[in-house]
């Protein structure tokens, strides 16, 4: 069995890069060809993913390396625009390998629908009259999606919010609704449009919006991971590290800078295997302001030993059936890649990228600072910019940086003396 472990893996071209993902994946020639040739997601299949297509854009798609979950190890296809994510998250699952890897947790595939009722004379009667008839409208519900409920059991139980608005209290009902390896908007909101006359006859008010929640907070990934003191720089990095998060959870104007960064690590791994970034943003913010302010998304503290411990749950609504997943060949190879099987597993991988992302940022920051990397691939991007070739490119880099000059013009100046 091959290893992700590779040393000097972006040290290699492209290509060698590519053609090592295909034997650690397994992936076929025409597979690997839909990643590596410009144009496979052609203007027809396009034009049947969204309307008024014109064209394609494209983004790079890179791997992380060195991430062992649960024992198993992954290679984790990333698309993105931004430098140093991919190489961050691949160096901090290096550096948690001596801990032993990530452990990851998930408590399932549960979806909400959302039902809303106004003009409820008496809201809070209402409530109980629809969980009274629990039984009911769950049937209701899932007379509409009968294979769903042979594979899965479809909804499985209600939740009902008398929620408080400016027109006045609101009877909410959450159908909670288990959608299996699909994301399962279309199946939660076929739902809550079945049950919508059976809640207005119940409460005697109006429903208006029938439509799924993005907090996913009955679908809730975890993962957790100890970096050894000695791997990480020693226990001063292990007190920075734990000072900086200290001030993203007391600071909502600090958590918003972390929590971007969490999801440098998760988005692009949505992306890549075609599910809604949009609806994951979303519910991962949503999930860390429940408490009333927005903090971090993340927990770190220092054990016994004096070693680093992290843990992160957020909200996934992300699946392999359906929607870009089957329609994209770049999500159709990125699934491969990544060796999944289940959406669970896969929500449970980007939990552990999230993760990851975050220690990377915070040892950046306990350390050497978070430009210091970055910087250096930033001027990668400037010096092509400017004109350089692969056999240029090192010397114009370490030009620019040993000057602290790091600009467009200054790359031109360099490649004109050269």
């Amino acid at each position: 069995m091959k290893s992700n472990q590779f040393s000097g893996f972006h040290k290699l071209s492209w290509q060698q890069r590519a053609a090592e993902v295909q034997e650690f994946s397994g992936l076929t020639d025409e597979e690997i060809a839909r990643i590596t040739n410009p144009g496979t997601l052609t203007n027809d299949v396009a034009d049947r993913v969204i309307e008024n297509v014109i064209g394609t854009y494209q983004l790079p798609m890179g791997v992380a390396m060195n991430f062992v979950i649960n024992g198993k190890e992954y290679v984790i296809p990333m698309v993105i625009e931004e430098a140093s994510v991919v190489a961050a998250a691949s160096n901090a699952a290096k550096m948690a390998r001596g801990g032993g890897g990530f452990h990851t947790g998930y408590t399932g595939n549960i979806m909400i629908s959302q039902v809303q009722c106004i003009g409820v004379k008496n809201p809070y009667f209402a409530r109980q009259e629809i969980l009274h008839h629990k039984q009911e409208i769950l049937d209701i519900a899932n007379a509409k999606d009968p294979i769903l409920v042979s594979i899965t059991g479809g909804a499985k139980d209600l939740e009902v919010r008398v929620v408080d608005s400016e027109i006045g209290p609101m009877v909410v009902t959450h159908l909670l609704v288990d959608t299996g390896d699909a994301m399962g908007a279309n199946a939660v909101n076929t739902m809550a449009e079945a049950v919508a006359p059976k809640i207005e006859e119940i409460t005697g008010g109006t429903v208006k919006l029938r439509i799924l929640s993005n907090l996913a907070d009955h679908r809730l990934a975890s993962a957790t991971a100890t970096w050894r003191k000695e791997d990480i720089g020693g226990e001063d990095v292990v007190d920075g590290i734990i000072a900086a998060y200290a001030f993203a959870a007391a600071d909502p104007y600090r958590a918003a800078t972390s929590n971007k960064g969490i999801m440098n690590g998760i988005d692009p791994v949505v992306i890549a295997t075609g599910n809604d970034w949009r609806g994951m943003e979303a519910g991962v913010h949503s999930y860390c302001s429940r408490g009333g302010r927005y903090t971090s998304l993340t927990r770190w503290e220092k054990d016994a030993n004096g070693d680093l411990s992290g843990t992160i749950e957020i909200p996934t609504p992300v699946g392999l059936v359906g929607g870009a997943t089957k329609v994209h060949p770049g999500a159709q190879v990125g699934v491969k890649i990544l060796g999944v099987t289940s959406a669970a597993e896969l929500a449970q991988v980007i939990a552990a990228v999230g993760l990851a992302q975050n220690f990377a940022a915070l040892r950046a920051l306990a350390t050497d600072g978070i430009q210091k990397g970055h910087m250096k691939l930033h001027a990668r991007n400037l010096a092509t910019v400017a004109g350089a070739t692969a056999e240029q490119l090192d010397a114009v880099v370490a030009k620019m940086i040993a000057d602290k000059k790091i600009s467009v013009d200054y790359a031109k100046e360099i490649l004109a003396g050269m």
